[in-house]
């Protein structure tokens, strides 16, 4: 009896036509992601060449790391998008954040409005190190404030590792999740990736987003898949056609 084995798609292969990334670091100087408007051109040449067709940027904004406004983060993708022009890049590209889930954060969707992805859907992260202990009041007040919160990278918190039930329960409680490309080839390291597998085994992946900061996450695309639910992983890619403009 014959055996084959199936062969391993790279993630670069996977990246469908007309493709809108909702998570990534390209405005200069404003972040951890590009560092100046010639680094935001070549990393957004680079995803061009990759697939990339449409993008929606998500610059940081965190108490006491990168205190961005609203105000600034327009200001830098107006200079980013003329810059584009000037280069032939004629893509759309548009600004959202990518907001810490804080209690200033709190008190910034009560006073003023969001940047968000689409309409009233809006970036939002957590710690690495663990959660906010009034992590679902936050996430309540955030949506009686009228947005919709898509939770970036679960499957990076590592803290939910050993707890996968906590998934569950931040879907019940209006979560919708955006997974990293790059745990799909193990980047983030192999609970990153186990944790990405569950979390589409189970449905529980709404959207994909590539949080790109530099070169070496772009080199990463030439790897290939690590996952085993592949398919699910691939259906998730046509969710993103929602923010396509």
């Amino acid at each position: 009896m014959l055996f084959f084995t199936k062969k391993s798609s790279y993630l670069k292969d996977l990246i469908p036509s007309n493709y809108t990334d909702i998570h990534s670091h390209l405005l200069p100087g404003i972040d951890d992601g590009a560092t100046d408007s010639d680094h935001s051109i070549t990393l957004i040449t680079e995803l061009k060449n990759l697939g990339f067709s449409n993008f929606i940027t998500t610059p940081h904004v965190m108490e006491h790391v990168w205190e961005n406004t609203k105000e600034k983060i327009e200001s830098t993708l107006l200079t980013t998008q003329k810059s584009l022009t000037a280069n032939g890049i004629n893509n759309s590209f548009k600004a959202a954040a990518e907001y810490m889930l804080d209690e200033k954060f709190r008190k910034l969707f009560q006073e003023e409005q969001l940047l968000t992805l689409k309409d009233n859907y809006v970036l939002v992260e957590m710690s690495y190190l663990s959660a906010p202990l009034q992590l679902y009041n936050i996430i309540f007040d955030l949506q009686v404030a009228g947005y919709k919160p898509i939770l970036a990278h679960p499957e990076r918190y590592n803290f939910y590792h050993s707890n996968t039930k906590e998934y569950t329960k931040l879907k019940h409680a209006g979560c919708l999740f955006q997974m990293n490309l790059l745990s799909a080839v193990g980047y983030y390291g192999p609970m990153v990736a186990k944790t990405a597998d569950y979390l589409l085994k189970n449905n529980l992946i709404n959207f994909v987003g590539s949080d790109v900061h530099h070169l070496k996450h772009i080199e990463s695309f030439d790897k290939k898949i690590v996952l085993k639910n592949t398919d699910a992983f691939k259906d998730v890619f046509q969710n993103n056609n929602f923010f396509t403009p």
